[in-house]
């Protein structure tokens, strides 16, 4: 499995032609303290940069974009019933969604770890 990681501080883990897709650790850091995840509709269809979920914090309401074109396959029900992992588990159990690769072109423009934390730092 490979990861990536957007400008915009998301993270996907791409799994042949299935796209798993979460907040990076560094975003939860920003945001502070979860309290809400609205999460996209199974079976909708994205497009590369369109707005797919939101996470509302104390401090903020961020929407979470679609990294790449394609259609939704699943969301993580549990997230949504315990949004607080999103600051416990950022990297892995919150991920939000998971997407079929319309376009594989689309991921070379994406980031590799030491980019994304070049990016941050």
């Amino acid at each position: 499995m490979t990861t990536l990681y957007t400008t915009d501080h998301e993270w996907l883990r791409i799994d042949g032609d299935v796209a798993t897709i979460g907040v990076t650790d560094y975003a939860q850091s920003q945001l502070g303290d979860v309290v809400f995840v609205e999460l996209p509709k199974v079976g909708r269809a994205f497009k590369k940069a369109d707005a797919a979920a939101v996470v509302e914090s104390v401090k903020a309401a961020s929407d979470v974009y679609a990294p790449i074109s394609g259609e939704v396959l699943e969301v993580n029900a549990a997230l949504a019933a315990d949004p607080a992992r999103v600051n416990s588990d950022a990297a892995d159990g919150a991920w939000f969604f998971k997407m079929k690769i319309a376009d594989k072109s689309e991921l070379d423009g994406l980031m590799d770890e030491a980019a994304y934390k070049a990016h941050t730092a």
